[in-house]
């Protein structure tokens, strides 16, 4: 999952069993293409973020990696309170019949999330609009 901190617009969510350094290089490139490439990534130290294939991607992308403290998520708040949406708004409510399924489902929430509801944070602007009219992103911070 990423998150803009500027805009708390969710730039991607990837579904799977086991994602790895290479399944975030993917995500990212998506993102990139859409986006561009943020300045600077926040991640938690899970395995997909400190692999070699993540670092490789930021630094031929000029991208800072930081990485929050070990067990310190407060560090990464707006994606902390992003996973609790998530998971008590999507995963809590539906049953996935398969990682397809899981992923049709979640695209349908995370497009509802970012397109149709205004946050009182951001001038009662949905995530995108806010991101359009600022014509900016800012920090992404990811985690799974």
């Amino acid at each position: 999952m990423s998150v803009d901190n500027f805009s708390r617009e969710s730039l991607a969510i990837q579904v799977g069993t086991r994602l790895t350094g290479d399944n975030v290089v993917t995500a990212l490139d998506r993102v990139k293409v859409v986006q561009g490439c943020p300045q600077s990534i926040r991640a938690d130290n899970g395995p997909e973020f400190i692999s070699k294939s993540l670092d490789w991607w930021a630094y031929f992308n000029k991208v800072t990696l930081g990485f929050i403290r070990l067990r310190k998520q407060t560090n990464n708040d707006y994606i902390e309170s992003f996973n609790g949406r998530v998971r008590q708004e999507c995963l809590n409510q539906h049953w996935f019949l398969s990682l397809a399924d899981a992923q049709e489902q979640i695209d349908q929430w995370w497009l509802d999330y970012n397109e149709n509801r205004p946050h009182s944070s951001l001038g009662n602007q949905t995530p995108v609009e806010f991101a359009r009219s600022n014509n900016l992103h800012s920090v992404i911070c990811h985690r799974q």
